[in-house]
């Protein structure tokens, strides 16, 4: 291939890339603080792996954090959602995702979310994705008591009354459409709803899987590794002449194929 068609390539990929590669959904994580989020690291992987992004929100003192002041202090995996008074408000943030996930919900905002009341980071949230008709998912087996007031008062359960009270609301959250599911399976129905099975099927087809392609080209391109990212396994390995577009090297790299180039080790 001569330098002009090989640059004729690599424009072509340069120019055709956002429109060939879909974007991947991605999902907001509400959580009560800045550590709830540890025991979820696991769904992050999991939601990685099936082509999902997600962005966390830390709410700690989320009051202060909004009421007056027009913002919501987050950040996020990929991002950060807001950090300053020019943030987007709460009631903006379901524009950018596909979904919202809160894994723990209290008496208070389950309260204001039941009966359509703003004042909160989640109720303003909530409010707002459900109107704009996308997915919000609750875990049900939530206590009902923040984890900043679990550990100001030392208990872990509602009395009797609160409890009840607490599950009639949860019922109504369902009936306004909201998903209540347990919270060890939130990732579960996010990947359900969204996840790519392109790693599942890759799986089942491991007996079957063709022998690993000859890479014996003077130039890799995008399309190349398209259509034998599958077949490669872990390495592709290259004559030390053959040149690599920049598209093809950022797919491998997301790939996690690593390039071997014969007599470099």
């Amino acid at each position: 291939m001569d330098v002009r068609e090989l640059v004729q390539e690599i424009a072509r990929e340069l120019l055709v890339a956002t429109v060939q590669s879909a974007p991947r959904p991605k999902v907001l994580f509400l959580f009560c603080d800045s550590r709830a989020h540890d025991a979820y690291l696991d769904t992050f992987i999991l939601l990685r792996n099936k082509g999902i992004d997600c962005d966390l929100a830390f709410l700690d003192g989320e009051t202060s954090a909004w009421i007056g002041m027009h913002k919501c202090e987050s950040t996020g995996v990929n991002k950060s959602i807001a950090m300053d008074e020019y943030a987007p408000a709460p009631l903006e943030l379901p524009h950018s995702y596909e979904g919202i996930v809160i894994p723990e919900i209290d008496l208070d905002n389950a309260a204001r979310i039941a009966t359509g009341m703003k004042g909160s980071v989640k109720s303003e949230i909530v409010f707002a994705a459900l109107l704009l008709d996308k997915p919000v998912w609750i875990g049900k087996d939530s206590g009902g008591i923040k984890r900043a007031d679990r550990q100001t008062l030392k208990t872990l359960e509602l009395t009797p009354g609160y409890a009840k009270l607490f599950r009639a609301h949860m019922d109504t959250l369902e009936g306004l459409g909201i998903r209540l599911i347990d919270r060890a399976e939130l990732g579960a129905e996010v990947v359900r709803m969204f996840g790519s099975n392109d790693g599942d099927a890759a799986a089942e087809s491991t007996p079957a899987m063709p022998a690993k392609p000859s890479a014996q080209r003077s130039l890799i391109t995008a399309d190349w590794v398209a259509a034998h990212a599958a077949s490669l396994g872990g390495s592709l390995e290259l004559d030390p002449k053959t040149i690599v577009s920049p598209l093809a090297r950022d797919i491998l790299k997301q790939q996690g194929i690593i390039l071997q180039y014969t007599g470099k080790g």
